[in-house]
């Protein structure tokens, strides 16, 4: 059997392990590499060198030694002998590809053996070098091959993020309780920390979620959602993690999870709080170390993904209440984004009433002002689903107060607050801050500490404020 031959005699390995580290090293390369041939001199050279400009290599010494360690890892690029005791190179590359997300195969042979090559290329096999050959020149194959795996990987998980995404829409708002989202949204989306959003139903979590990943470095990459109210815990793991085939009844093929699809991306966790004990584990770990496993599988996987959750339960509460991960909690909660609702944007309601209903729609003037009188217990999503309503049933383009559902037409008018106060400009500026820091002390459940971040203050200034205002 032929050996391939390294750049250069084992009297220079140092000058040019030297060399090799200055050239390549500093290209950040990230390739998991298996070299399979039975021709141990070989193996273990080719291995060093490998290591040494900076790939993660493992080793296997026949084609049935490599189908079990590629059981067990994904490897980027395997590198394999065609003729190998037992189980050849041939029939290994078969198995492989008949896998899910098989890696770049690239072939060793003889050079009497070009026939035996060539149905490796049918067979899937990225490409093949005969024997001798060069290090550094299957070194940049082993380069061009992990690329083409990268890009097929990447043109994977557009396709799925197609067929999973739900359309996108733009934020608006000009109160100052947006505008401060907005420039949260804008000072978070530049890291790639985890991200909790919370706020009540129907108050654009998804949006801002929307709006982090667009804003980030990663927005060329991919954006997927999951709501983990809507499925139950054993399809919810599935979904997250993956399964393989036979994991559970119905799992009839191998599924790669949402984790899998979002590598290298974002992943939305909408209805975070819903999440149950175990899989809150699961999920830690993700975020400690990017290590998973797919439902049914022993095989250890490596994922690269931003986790922005969301949810509408007072998590802070839930840790206290014993119903929710401590470390979970503090590990989601690098950087909070807090939504503010409906009620608390007055200034908002006109501008979403007209963007919800359109251009070529006019809203009767009392009609705007039943909806910023109304408290909107649902939201944006409530008023959207009032406007959309109020269409049907309108004559012509124009919407009346008789179109819209009863209870926004009998409702009665809000109690002042410092926002719709601000907004009318009949309030003095004293009484307008007194009732600024009230709701924000109750909204935050008296909580002195959350309510002096929430007004950007320290606890020395809000206890000032409190006993000022006499706010007990």
């Amino acid at each position: 059997m032929g050996t391939i031959m390294p750049t250069q005699t084992d009297d220079s390995d140092t000058a040019t392990s030297r060399m090799n580290d200055s050239k390549t090293k500093s290209d950040e390369l990230d390739i998991d590499l298996l070299i399979v041939d039975d021709e141990t001199d070989f193996r273990e050279s080719a291995c060093r060198y490998m290591k040494r400009i900076g790939f993660r290599v493992d080793e296997a010494e026949d084609g049935e030694e490599a189908l079990n360690v590629t059981t067990n890892k994904k490897f980027d690029v395997v590198i394999m002998d065609i003729h190998m005791p037992g189980v050849s190179g041939i029939q290994a590359l078969s198995e492989l590809m008949q896998r899910e997300s098989p890696p770049k195969v690239i072939m060793l042979t003889g050079g009497g053996t070009i026939e035996n090559a060539v149905e490796s290329i049918k067979l899937g096999a990225y490409d093949f070098l005969t024997k001798p050959a060069k290090l550094d020149d299957l070194a940049r194959l082993v380069k061009r091959a992990c690329e083409a795996h990268e890009l097929e990987k990447e043109n994977r998980q557009l396709k799925e993020v197609i067929r999973r995404q739900a359309p996108q829409s733009d934020m608006i708002g000009t109160s100052p309780a947006m505008q401060e989202v907005f420039r949260l949204i804008q000072r978070v989306a530049s890291s790639d920390k985890p991200v909790l959003i919370q706020g009540e139903s129907g108050t654009g979590k998804e949006l801002v979620s929307r709006a982090i990943h667009k804003s980030s470095p990663l927005s060329e990459k991919p954006l997927v959602v999951v709501n983990c109210a809507a499925l139950p815990d054993q399809l919810l793991e599935s979904e997250l993690f993956g399964h393989e085939k036979g994991a559970f009844t119905g799992a009839v093929a191998a599924k790669p999870g949402l984790f899998e699809i979002a590598d290298g991306g974002t992943l939305f966790i909408d209805e975070f709080g819903e999440m149950s004990g175990a899989l809150q584990a699961k999920l830690l770990r993700v975020l400690e170390d990017g290590s998973m496993r797919r439902v049914g599988s022993v095989a250890e996987r490596k994922v690269k993904v931003r986790v922005i959750a969301a949810t509408n339960r007072d998590l802070d509460q839930e840790v206290k209440d014993k119903n929710f991960r401590e470390d979970l909690f503090y590990r989601i909660n690098v950087l909070g984004i807090m939504l503010p609702p409906l009620r608390q944007r007055a200034g908002d309601i006109r501008l979403l009433a007209e963007k919800f209903s359109g251009p070529d729609w006019s809203v009767d003037e009392d009609v705007m002002t039943r909806l910023e009188n109304y408290s909107w217990p649902g939201n944006v999503r409530q008023l959207q689903n009032a406007i959309e309503r109020a269409k049907v049933l309108a004559e012509e383009d124009r919407i009346e107060l008789k179109n819209l559902p009863a209870a926004i037409v009998e409702s009665e008018e809000r109690p002042v607050t410092a926002v719709n106060a601000m907004v009318s400009g009949d309030i003095d500026l004293e009484t307008l801050n007194k009732l600024h820091v009230v709701e924000t002390y109750e909204k935050c459940g008296k909580n002195k500490t959350k309510t002096a971040q929430a007004l950007g203050i320290n606890r020395r200034s809000l206890y000032r404020l409190l006993e000022k205002f006499e706010i007990s």
